[in-house]
């Protein structure tokens, strides 16, 4: 816990923190959810015309959303100023169909690179690709490049993982069990980055989580670990950093991984507060719990309970006074970042997907 706080602040010294006022949310079952944050209100409901919302990727210039859905397989692009539908289309023909979620745009928003599979109807069989890395033109909104993903980098469910890409565009990186740096122009993999025993740390089993979206910036990915000693297999937790043009790994131990698991982590703008939700999975007693840390001192001011759902999400408001409880619901519960009191329920009037939350201003 000592060295959360100054490595934190190391993280995001020099950047300018954005007090974001609306926010998006995928639901159920072909719409974006606008809300304004000081209100609460929803303020207006995107509908999405190729289908369910499944991931949200914010541009780097935060201009553009890149929304992926699952009923026909389609790409929406939203304008974050005017919150309007600038690009959409299906993938799915009557004959052939993808699968895919997720992925990351090319600095020019011409190209969307994520990993795909093809089912293809034909007049005796239907036939199903291999998993593939693939680049869809969204200008021609079609798949133009396709590359067989090797078999020691297949893994259950294609498409899951977190997409980076470097600056210049041409190198991907996907982050899973172990970080895979592809060669956009050739979709070849040329190297893999396992950093399950890292050097010289004393500990191993380190594993990402999902990315820490607060922290997020073009040029590391930063998540939430879990890792342990080799010799008693204490297991912990903590924060680690990838610099994608370095390719370098750095982390900072935290303190004792909770026994249910850890749903990420939330940073205020001045550095100063950190929050995440803890669950404690327990057969007949699941418990959930907020703490909330000062960077400053390195400690945890407050914890508290709050009712847990079957599966939800956590976010931070924009102005970092609220925290979010969603999913699995149609609702939203906010919750003071301070006292981690309940403030208020909000109806959203639609059940919402798993896609996340992106915040804008």
């Amino acid at each position: 816990m000592k060295k959360l706080g100054l490595f934190v602040a190391a993280l995001l010294a020099g950047s300018t923190a954005a007090h974001a006022s609306t926010l998006f949310m995928g639901s159920y079952p072909d719409k974006m959810l606008v809300m304004d944050e000081a209100s609460g209100a929803i303020k207006d409901r995107i509908t999405l015309a190729s289908g369910l919302p499944t991931s949200m990727r914010l541009s780097n210039d935060k201009s553009k959303i890149y929304v992926t859905t699952i009923t026909t397989s389609g790409i929406e692009v939203i304008d974050t100023k005017t919150k309007k539908v600038v690009n959409s289309f299906s993938l799915n023909t009557p004959t052939v169909r993808y699968r895919f979620n997720g992925g990351v745009p090319d600095p020019t928003g011409r190209f969307f690179y994520t990993m795909i599979q093809k089912f293809e109807k034909l007049n005796d069989r239907y036939t199903v690709s291999p998993q593939m890395f693939g680049v869809i033109d969204l200008q021609k909104k079609a798949v133009v490049r396709t590359a067989d993903v090797p078999d020691e980098d297949v893994r259950n469910g294609a498409g899951r993982g977190n997409y980076m890409l470097s600056a210049d565009g041409k190198t991907l990186f996907l982050i899973r069990d172990k970080v895979l740096v592809i060669d956009t122009g050739e979709l070849k993999v040329k190297d893999r980055l396992e950093f399950s025993k890292p050097e010289a740390t004393g500990i191993e089993g380190v594993s990402f989580g999902g990315g820490v979206e607060t922290l997020r910036n073009p040029n590391e990915y930063v998540s939430l670990f879990n890792a342990q000693d080799p010799y008693i297999r204490n297991k912990i937790f903590g924060v680690g950093r990838f610099n994608l043009a370095t390719k370098a790994f750095d982390f900072r131990p935290v303190g004792p991984a909770p026994l249910g698991g850890m749903a990420g982590l939330q940073v205020s703008a001045d550095m100063k507060e950190g929050w995440t939700v803890v669950t404690q999975e327990k057969v007949g007693n699941k418990r959930c719990e907020f703490w909330h840390f000062d960077l400053t001192t390195n400690l945890v001011k407050n914890k508290a309970e709050f009712p847990c759902r079957s599966r939800f999400q956590f976010g931070l408001s924009g102005d970092g006074k609220m925290l979010y409880i969603y999913g699995a619901s149609y609702d939203i519960e906010m919750y003071d970042a301070q006292t981690l009191q309940h403030i208020k329920t909000v109806d959203l009037g639609n059940d919402t997907t798993g896609a996340g939350m992106i915040i804008t201003q």
